[in-house]
């Protein structure tokens, strides 16, 4: 895999730290002051049983739904109660479970959309093809063909993306949220339905983005075998309660991580 994309990476150094953060739906506690701290750089997981509060942690810390009380900061920022949009252009950037790409755009455009936040161009210097305009299009088609030289899908910039196989649209869907230029990339289940070879593919290239573009992700994630494999650290829930946090070794041995997945006696 290439690593061209490296040109124009960044490197974080702010840590992303949710702080007692407790959701409720009417009456429904969904996360219960739920705390933990994803390092700059590190691939941190969030597991639990269907039902833990995974979403609903995923939802909070991309703007889609407000804590009822607690804390998201990005380094000295605060993300608490901003809205999606904003949350986006502050540097954190998802992907969802379910494929949202147009069917009929190409690759190259599909990544394009993942450019809109850094567009400066005005709109009628876009409509008029000024030369600003041209100069920041031409810059931001170079910056999509590096990323998709990066994530390996250099050769299908102008296929539609609808007609690749799910495994690559999936990786169209990453692509567009590296496109961001991120410092905190929130990963919904990236490799979930996939074949065996289109997830040691996709692994690859998660890890390649902490390794290479110093990028912090966030993963939710069934495939455990993945996550052991990926993870610095991992944080797991239960009925929207953390219950356990540490390295992978650590909480694969934990009693309470057992309970929960298999309910067996602690």
């Amino acid at each position: 895999m290439t690593t061209t994309a490296t040109a124009s990476a960044h490197s974080t150094t702010a840590a992303l730290a949710v702080q007692d953060v407790t959701v409720r739906f009417s009456g429904l506690t969904a996360l219960d002051g739920v705390s933990f701290t994803v390092e700059p750089g590190s691939v941190h997981a969030v597991i639990g049983p269907n039902g833990a509060g995974k979403s609903t942690c995923f939802n909070v810390l991309s703007g889609v739904y407000r804590a009822t009380s607690g804390h998201v900061r990005l380094g000295d920022t605060e993300l608490t109660g901003l809205p999606p949009h904003v949350i986006a252009d502050l540097g954190v950037a998802r992907t969802f479970q379910n494929l949202a790409l147009p069917p009929h755009a190409t690759v190259a455009d599909s990544l394009l959309l993942g450019r809109h936040r850094l567009t400066r161009s005005g709109f009628v210097a876009t409509g008029l093809r000024l030369p600003s305009a041209a100069r920041e299009e031409r810059r931001h088609r170079d910056r999509v063909r590096e990323i998709a030289a990066f994530i390996g899908l250099d050769k299908e910039l102008e296929r539609p993306a609808g007609s690749l196989p799910y495994g690559q649209q999936k990786l169209v869907e990453l692509g567009r949220a590296l496109c961001m230029e991120p410092k905190v990339l929130l990963l919904d289940e990236p490799i979930a339905g996939m074949t065996a070879d289109e997830r040691r593919r996709t692994a690859a290239v998660v890890a390649d983005v902490r390794d290479s573009l110093g990028i912090s992700i966030v993963l939710v994630e069934h495939d455990m075998g993945v996550v052991m494999r990926l993870a610095d650290a991992v944080t797991v829930l239960d009925f929207g309660r953390r219950i356990a946090g540490g390295t992978p070794a650590e909480v694969q041995n934990d009693p309470a991580v057992v309970q929960a997945y298999l309910g067996a006696p602690q």
